[in-house]
């Protein structure tokens, strides 16, 4: 019978996602089968899963602290933003709608039976599946049919180990304040609690950390010190994205979109010595210095076409095109470079068409239908294998598809301009592939490294999982976690 426990935060981004990867791997390393979970996710930046579904980038990155191929029972509920107030509702891998704030609230709660069903096929496969909620417990106002936090430790009757971020300051606060505003049944479900990001003398808050034990009553099982590499593991949310690389000479402007998407196509670049990756906020120009302006994907592509456009970047573009800089549009950055995307259905707005930025002549209709799927190829010109995904709608062609650059599945994909300095494509993730990365920065003008990108990642996830080995009580975890019982 498999047990279970869940981790929840006394705020957003306090570090969930990074201490169920690490534990995942650390309870792997014990010999245990470990199975990640999360009931309901919202992240624009996806990953595709083995069974043709999607689910947050971070349950996969905590499949593979697993040793597992994600699967859509690992995320059974993802909401993906495309505007302030409406979101795509994906269950189960798939889309089932897309709804306002206020309308998904009244969806939520018809959800669970669907969520505990994922939740139970992962435990027919494990010994221990570690969940990771979202936001915080402590924003009671959305506690009716709730499925991300207390509603689903209540309905799978779970424990839960709360994690505070002492970094952001108040963190006696957080904790003690979540013991308070928490309803009894509630509050008696946290068993334990860890304290995260702290720097400098971990015995200096001894006496902050005897403060929450004696104000909750809660069981404390550790300080996590700050984990300076975890700069090395996919961001998950585009509040986390940051610049990153060695300061190399080569320099990769990336505007950062209101709705990017699947940024996790920045993070083998970071990682190379000779390449200086620079997000790009709004209100700033294109650096003059970019040697290459790589346009991210996008949830809402017309709309942030026009975000684009006010920043004043399409004029920018166009100088750095003229200056010779390499221009790289991935998937909706792929769109936003032709000459026009068509939405006769309305898909991302009113119905109609919208000119594009123009430097590759293609045109983009956007179709109901979305392509998922997980793909390899190679890069024609090098011959050099690639791997990756797909998660789009919309299907793009015209005469600079002539000029496809990959090979995929044997299937040409992708446009170039004349010259060869603007291309674009619809294949995320292809970086992380070492030879295909190595082939296209020569190709730009940059130097290359012998950096195998998977292998960084595994290193930084041991590495993870040796830092909360050594500072957090991970058999007392193993020891609150309760058995499963059969649906």
């Amino acid at each position: 019978m498999a047990k279970s426990i869940m981790i929840q935060g006394a705020g957003s981004n306090v570090g969930k996602s990074l201490i169920v990867a690490g534990l995942c791997r650390a309870f792997r390393q014990r010999g245990l089968r470990v199975l990640p979970f999360k009931p309901q996710n919202m992240s624009n930046n996806a990953a595709v899963t083995d069974d043709g579904g999607e689910i947050g980038r971070a349950q996969a990155l905590q499949a593979q602290a697993c040793g597992v191929s994600p699967h859509t029972d690992m995320n059974p509920v993802l909401l993906k933003p495309e505007t302030d107030t409406g979101a795509q509702v994906i269950v189960q891998g798939q889309r089932l709608t897309t709804a306002k704030a206020r309308d998904y609230s009244a969806l939520k709660s018809t959800l669970m039976p669907r969520v505990l069903e994922s939740f139970h096929r992962l435990c027919a496969h494990a010994d221990i599946v570690l969940i990771e909620g979202a936001g915080s417990p402590a924003e009671t106002n959305l506690r009716e049919g709730d499925i991300a936090n207390m509603g689903f430790a209540e309905a799978a009757d779970l424990p839960v180990v709360l994690v505070g971020d002492i970094d952001r300051g108040g963190v006696i606060a957080q904790m003690v304040g979540t013991h308070v505003i928490l309803s009894p049944e509630d509050e008696a479900r946290i068993a334990g609690f860890i304290i995260n990001k702290f720097r400098g003398d971990v015995s200096l808050f001894d006496e902050g950390l005897q403060t929450i034990v004696e104000r909750t009553g809660w069981h404390g099982l550790g300080v996590l010190p700050w984990f300076g590499d975890a700069v090395n593991l996919p961001a998950e949310d585009a509040a986390d994205l940051s610049g990153g690389g060695s300061g190399g000479a080569f320099k990769v402007a990336v505007p950062k979109l209101s709705r990017i998407a699947n940024f996790d196509d920045l993070d083998p670049l970071k990682l190379e010595p000779g390449v200086t990756v620079e997000m790009i906020e709004p209100g700033r120009r294109l650096p003059l210095d970019a040697n290459l302006v790589l346009i991210p994907g996008s949830k809402s592509t017309i709309g942030d076409l026009s975000f684009f456009r006010k920043q004043g970047w399409d004029t920018d573009l166009q100088a750095h095109v003229y200056r010779g800089g390499h221009v790289l549009g991935i998937c909706g950055g792929y769109q936003m470079l032709g000459a026009e995307i068509r939405d006769p259905d309305g898909i991302e707005g009113p119905s109609g068409k919208t000119a594009g930025l123009g430097l590759l002549d293609v045109v983009t209709e956007m179709r109901p239908e979305k392509r998922l799927a997980q793909v390899s190829g190679t890069h024609l010109e090098s011959k050099a294998e690639l791997t990756g995904y797909e998660i789009h709608i919309g299907e793009t062609d015209g005469p600079d598809c002539d000029r496809a650059w990959l090979d995929i599945e044997s299937r040409l994909e992708g446009a170039q301009s004349a010259s060869g300095r603007v291309k674009g494509c619809y294949i995320h993730g292809l970086f992380a592939s070492d030879e295909f990365r190595s082939a296209y920065l020569q190709e730009v003008g940059a130097e290359t490294s012998s950096i195998t990108f998977e292998d960084q990642i595994e290193d930084t996830l041991d590495a993870l999982a040796e830092h909360i080995e050594s500072h957090v009580d991970v058999m007392r975890i193993w020891e609150m976690a309760a058995e499963v019982a059969d649906p």
